[in-house]
């Protein structure tokens, strides 16, 4: 069974946010989706700066099986992203929620993220 840690927001697309105590939100891929990915092997990050809407594609992981794109699953201007992930991908597999996050975003609109899947919402939809 997958962790699907209750204090985060989900998307569909299997992303997960976590509102920040300085506004912005950390954004990263759910267990559920690099246990189904397998090996990742190479991240594609967003520049800092960047800005995306809902549903844009932001990053691109690649597994020893297939290539995904991973959407900004709310609107905002990147702020930071997880340079770790550059040279050790497979953090993201070893600790999908913590040291594997790969960028933050400063909000467009902070209530964008109440319009996410809570952990019970995620839980059902992938089971």
């Amino acid at each position: 069974m997958s962790q699907i840690p209750t204090e985060l927001r989900y998307s569909a697309e299997h992303q997960w946010v976590r509102l920040q105590e300085d506004g912005t939100a950390q954004i990263g891929i759910t267990d559920t989706a690099q246990n189904a990915l397998g090996d990742i092997v190479f991240i594609e990050l967003p520049a800092v700066g960047a800005t995306f809407a809902a549903g844009e594609q932001a990053a691109l992981v690649e597994s020893v099986k297939s290539a995904s794109d991973v959407y900004c699953p709310i609107a905002g201007e990147v702020v930071a992203v997880n340079g770790v992930l550059d040279g050790s991908p497979e953090t993201v597999n070893e600790s999908p929620y913590d040291a594997g996050w790969f960028f933050v975003i400063r909000p467009a609109q902070v209530q964008d993220i109440e319009t996410l899947l809570t952990a019970e919402q995620y839980r059902a939809l992938n089971s």
